[in-house]
């Protein structure tokens, strides 16, 4: 089974959230700034949520909803 880009565009704003959470010299830097980042990733991971096909595996969809991102992406590598 082919998966949708949508997967991939996830494990990347994932990623990506990941890697801004990690940035400890921006937030020592500049606090709004990191904040923002961490913001903007968090509504590209929803908003890709809200593009991803029914059904979704329920193992995703429970990481998801209660922002277990670390596990979500654990899943999405594993799944392929």
């Amino acid at each position: 089974m082919i998966e949708p880009p949508v997967f991939d565009e996830l494990a990347t704003a994932l990623r990506e959230r990941l890697a801004v959470i990690a940035d400890r010299e921006l937030f020592a830097r500049d606090p709004a700034l990191h904040l923002e980042k961490l913001r903007a990733a968090s509504e590209k991971i929803a908003s890709l949520q809200d593009r991803l096909p029914s059904p979704v595996d329920p193992h995703l969809a429970h990481y998801l909803d209660r922002c277990s991102y670390d596990k979500a992406l654990a899943f999405l590598e594993e799944s392929r």
